[in-house]
């Protein structure tokens, strides 16, 4: 950011049309006040403290990232860093210059994935219909920050929590496209398990927190109803053929869209091997009833899979409800969307 800043009651102004707010987020009693800088064309950068999300989560500052880039990748260290808001639970990002994003874990169980992005996806990459993030440096853990952390190249556009397209049947069929080119048979030693939260995992092994989550959002859902989708799921018939790789967390988040079209997939943290079902769960996390039909006839998929997926999309909504709901309220959000979605 360039230009002066000057303090305008409850409003900041800054420089090159960008415009900050003062704000809070519902959350966690400890959270502080921030401050959010609007970008209107990148989303949100923050200038202080976003809040927290986790218990056993460490906290990043714009001057220990400066630091770890001037350290350890000094040919970057005179491009411009800010901080960006991002409603994702396992990663601070930071956008470093025009061309780059930094990528630094937020908790422990996150950070063996920056290595797992880091080797997999410019392997998976040439395969693809659409744009996925390109790692291009992983920096070493300091007595400052304790575990790996990436820098990727930037991708444009907004995630579908903030953007609409402007063709959303054509988006469904990009995206049948790239889960068609994606949906391939993956390493054994990459199947499901804690490094991809078990995504693509047999649905009987998630009934225990899913009915669990479930039975606290009583009054909150048609939990009837939800209950009718989640035995129906449960019932389909398993995944029978070889194990495939799944991206494992497509949610509206995870997408993004640029100039109104379905333009990259992003945040591979659930990459694993498993049942491909588990990716079909952005039929009801992003689409409505006619984009959601051409999707499932773009990946011609059959009705045991379309119920899995189905499953999923409930049961990772319903997970994540209870969780997020102080911490994450707009994730929060879309998970209840998300949850009406599969029941109606």
């Amino acid at each position: 950011m360039q230009g002066e800043i000057a303090a305008t009651g409850s409003t900041l102004l800054v420089g090159n049309d960008v415009t900050l707010t003062a704000t809070s987020r519902t959350a966690a009693p400890r959270a502080p006040s921030i401050v959010a800088v609007t970008h209107p064309e990148e989303g949100l950068w923050y200038s202080t403290a976003i809040t927290p999300m986790h218990s056993n989560e460490i906290s990043v500052s714009h001057d220990l990232v400066k630091s770890l880039v001037e350290q350890q990748l000094p040919q970057w260290a005179d491009l411009e860093l800010r901080m960006y808001d991002s409603a994702g639970s396992d990663n601070w990002m930071f956008r470093l210059g025009d061309e780059y994003c930094v990528r630094l874990p937020r908790r422990p169980d996150a950070a063996p994935r920056i290595a797992k992005e880091a080797e997999w996806l410019p392997v998976l990459a040439p395969r693809l219909p659409l744009a996925i993030p390109s790692p291009v440096s992983i920096g070493e853990p300091t007595d400052e920050f304790p575990w790996p952390w990436s820098v990727q190249r930037w991708l444009p556009g907004r995630d579908l929590g903030e953007a609409v397209l402007d063709r959303p049947i054509e988006a469904a069929r990009a995206l049948a496209s790239f889960l068609s080119a994606l949906h391939v048979q993956g390493p054994d030693d990459l199947l499901f398990g804690d490094h991809n939260f078990y995504r693509g995992c047999p649905l009987k092994e998630r009934a225990p927190i899913t009915e669990e989550c479930m039975a606290k959002m009583e009054n909150v859902i048609d939990a009837e109803a939800a209950r009718d989708v989640w035995e129906s799921a449960r019932e389909a018939p398993v995944w029978s053929a070889p194990s495939t790789w799944v991206h494992g967390d497509l949610n509206a988040r995870n997408i993004l869209c640029h100039e109104g079209d379905l333009s990259a997939i992003i945040d591979f943290g659930g990459l694993g091997v498993g049942d491909p079902a588990c990716d079909l769960m952005i039929a009801w996390t992003v689409f409505g009833a006619a984009p959601r039909e051409a999707f499932r006839e773009a990946l011609q998929v059959d009705e045991a899979m379309w119920r899995r997926g189905r499953g999923w999309a409930l049961s990772t909504a319903v997970v994540a409800w209870p969780y997020y709901a102080e911490s994450n309220p707009q994730f929060a959000t879309d998970c209840l969307r998300t949850v009406e979605a599969t029941i109606t």
